[in-house]
């Protein structure tokens, strides 16, 4: 279809029509869901956890299809801001028609949860003949007019227009977002992209030189309010940087995660002297945090922790392990959970407390008594370095237990998921769009049969699908911010866009290291180093089985009661 015979098809008005027309029919669809999947796993009158985990394909599949149905609603209303706007250009128009041709499709034919799990309606309760009722006039429209093979090639060739520009298609922020994503990105051409494949290849720290400049222009504290030292921004602003920066080298966006991390817990559960003594030095980049919350054979059951906090005069002495530790050698601050009351089961017995260490070196990691530790080599997510640590009566300072109160640990650190999830969908983004950069480079630089990659059909088509997922997910992560930034409840659309985001980055990455073929497999090309890199995102902040698991519950607590 051309592009005059789309317009005569399907005016944007008449998309728009279309689009909240089947919004609502989705809307629908995912009650009937909920109710049949609530029926599944209530017992004696409640939700039961046992069902829950029973029925998790279908449990599951739920949290999947709400996060297709609310990432098309945030589709449809980036498209009426910026027609609003008269920011509608010919690239978001496509990008809208794809986006909702194909998920549609798969809502209908089958979600891929990941490449070997495919959800369908069937798996939900919902009979093949009863799903057809769903698919009414304006879906069937959508999904037949929206994926075509010159809606795709057109796709590609306006990024082709638009390679170098900071985003492909309009992201729909204002001036100010604007502003700081271009800071970012050039800071990050200029200082980290030229040596991030190197920092990886050779499992190097990045240099305290990136990490000053990132001090300076106020990356660590970003969302500090002003009168502790920071720049007083939102999420939304979070969500910009952490993109940016991890479109150069995710090592670099993920630095910020720390300080967010430690900032946040501080915030919501610090004392007033707390929050006067630490944020200022967190905000300028004084000190470095590192999250020491995850234990050998617990994962993401922090009920399970076994590190205990024995009160001992003016201090508190720790014993236990830890692992998966991100930075902590040169960290100055740990914000480290552990179990101070051993006779309350699960979360109720944990605190939290801000432990002061001495910074080290490869050669001395931790130059502190009672902690030892070791690194664990990984395939990506490197410049920080993760480590296994060993604690022994490692003494924390009485006045460290944060907010002076024990048994709050958990209490506090769920007050910083929201946010640790929208920033790691943010994180997601950036590893996806620079999958695309290197695959668009890539498929207009090799040369094959006589002509450029990006002029056979299934490459342009992967570049085509990789521009779509990704502004659908760059919409739902902002959406979250915008809905935290309100001092809203966002829990739910934050685990949805982390859930979607992580999947996107690890389908870009993916497919941009297919089209760069054998050379891909290679060390030198950096386009393996991304795909190590967006291979983590399903794995932390809540792997994507326990992401879905939240989300089903919170879904079976408020939708579709009949």
């Amino acid at each position: 279809m051309s592009p005059a015979a789309i317009k005569e098809a399907e005016t944007p008005e008449n998309l728009s029509e279309h689009t909240a027309a089947a919004v609502a029919t989705l809307d629908r669809l995912l009650d009937l869901a909920a109710q049949r999947v609530r029926a599944e796993v209530t017992k004696d009158g409640r939700i039961s956890s046992q069902r829950m985990e029973e029925e998790q394909r279908a449990t599951h599949g739920l949290a999947w299809l709400a996060t297709y149905v609310h990432s098309l609603r945030q589709l449809d209303a980036y498209a009426r801001r910026l027609k609003e706007e008269s920011r509608y250009g010919a690239l978001e128009d496509r990008i809208v028609r794809l986006g909702f041709a194909e998920f549609l499709a798969q809502i209908f034919g089958g979600i891929p949860m990941n490449q070997g799990e495919m959800v369908r309606l069937a798996d939900l309760g919902i009979a093949h003949d009863e799903a057809g009722s769903f698919r009414t006039a304006e879906v069937e429209t959508l999904i037949r007019e929206g994926n075509t093979p010159e809606i795709r090639r057109e796709i590609t060739q306006l990024i082709r227009d638009q390679a170098g520009h900071s985003t492909f298609g309009d992201p729909g922020l204002d001036e100010t977002m604007e502003q700081i994503r271009n800071e970012m990105r050039r800071f990050a051409q200029d200082t980290v992209v030229p040596h991030a494949h190197e920092w990886h290849l050779k499992n190097e720290y990045i240099p305290f030189e990136v990490v000053d400049q990132m001090s300076e222009m106020g990356v660590f504290g970003l969302t500090i309010p002003e009168e502790y030292g920071g720049l007083g921004l939102g999420k939304e602003a979070m969500c910009v940087v952490s993109e940016e920066l991890s479109r150069a080298y995710i090592g670099v966006g993920s630095l910020g995660t720390r300080s967010e991390i430690a900032a946040e817990l501080i915030l919501c559960g610090g004392t007033e002297d707390q929050k006067q003594h630490w944020l200022p030095k967190i905000a300028s980049g004084e000190i470095l945090p590192t999250a020491v919350f995850t234990e050998p054979n617990t994962g993401s059951d922090l009920a399970s922790l076994k590190t205990r906090a024995v009160k001992d005069g003016e201090v508190w002495k720790i014993s236990g392990n830890k692992t998966w530790i991100t930075h902590p050698v040169r960290a100055d601050i740990m914000t480290l959970l552990a179990r101070t009351n051993p006779e309350e089961p699960g979360y109720k017995g944990l605190s939290m407390f801000i432990a002061e260490k001495p910074r080290g070196t490869d050669e001395d990691p931790f130059p502190a008594d009672g902690m030892s530790g070791g690194e664990i080599e990984v395939l990506g997510y490197r410049g920080m370095k993760e480590y296994e640590i060993a604690f022994d009566g490692f003494e924390v300072k009485g006045e460290n237990l944060l907010g002076q109160v024990e048994g709050e640990g958990f209490k506090q650190l769920m007050q910083t998921f929201e946010g640790a999830r929208i920033q790691t969908a943010a994180r997601a983004l950036g590893v996806a769009q620079s999958a695309l950069d290197l695959g668009l480079r890539y498929a207009e630089e090799r040369i094959q049969f006589g002509k450029p990659l990006i002029e056979f059909p299934r490459v342009a088509d992967k570049l085509a699908m990789m521009t779509t997922e990704l502004m659908i997910a760059r919409q739902l992560t902002y959406f979250s911010s915008w809905q935290k930034d309100s001092g809203k409840r966002c829990d739910l659309e934050a685990g949805m866009a982390k859930l979607l985001g992580a999947r996107v980055a690890w389908a870009a990455a993916d497919n941009a290291l297919q089209i760069h073929g054998g050379n891909g497999f290679a060390l030198e090309y950096p386009i393996s180093r991304v795909l190590c890199d967006a291979r983590i995102l399903n794995i932390f902040e809540g792997a994507a089985e326990i992401q879905a698991q939240v989300i089903a519950r919170r879904l079976l607590e408020t939708r579709g009661n009949a």
